[in-house]
């Protein structure tokens, strides 16, 4: 199963035995919080797979453990575990961010699900942030001039147009563009756009822009 681990976060001890039971019965990985002070004080933001989180302890709740990662920016999911009487608060915390709430006594594939379903989104976030850090360092790579002839080729202008826009030859501006693609590991135009939407470039901007003088 996932080598990350799967954070319980519950004060009362009957209750974390119990979901810990559940869990490692499908060979997930514990790690067991009495609190959420101790939870939040032992936390590497690098590890974790999701965070099962009672919604109600007596130092710090759950919507106050959730804000805090919030405000942290840890990508961790959570899942909500609550009583009956405090699903308004698992809402809440849902609107705040939670992808699940789980409701005591819990069902063994109910849980089972909700932890699939928030270690999965968690694998796909982390893998986003990592794409989107690789293409920042390869856009940070470009001179100057290859950043302008980037963005004039995710807005798809031909090479004319920008030589024309940049004031340099078409051959100059095909030399430049060779580079961008080299460096940016890009292996077609298509490729390229795909990661400068991914980076927050935004290809249509300007997508009119000056066209050269007819011949």
């Amino acid at each position: 199963m996932d080598e990350e681990p799967i954070f319980v976060v519950d004060d009362d001890e009957a209750v974390r035995a119990s979901l810990e039971a559940l869990l490692e019965t499908a060979a997930y990985r514990t790690i067991p919080f009495d609190s959420g002070a101790a939870f939040l004080d032992s936390l590497d933001a690098g590890t974790g797979a999701c965070v099962l989180l009672d919604i109600k302890m007596p130092d710090l709740d759950g919507l106050e453990v959730q804000r805090r990662l919030n405000d942290r920016g840890v990508m961790l999911p959570v899942i909500i575990v609550t009583g009956h009487g405090d699903v308004s608060m698992a809402v809440q915390a849902m609107r705040a961010g939670a992808v699940d709430f789980i409701e005591k006594p819990v069902s063994r594939s109910r849980l089972l699900d909700s932890v699939s379903r928030a270690v999965r989104l968690g694998r796909d976030a982390r893998r986003d942030k990592k794409e989107r850090a690789e293409i920042a360092a390869c856009i940070g790579s470009l001179t100057p001039r290859e950043r302008q002839v980037f963005e004039q080729l995710v807005m798809g202008r031909p090479n004319k147009v920008i030589a024309y826009e940049l004031e340099i030859s078409p051959r100059t501006v095909e030399i430049y563009r060779r580079d961008v693609m080299s460096k940016m590991n890009a292996d077609s135009l298509s490729h390229l756009v795909r990661m400068a939407l991914v980076a927050g470039v935004d290809p249509l901007r300007d997508k009119a822009g000056p066209e050269p003088p007819a011949k």
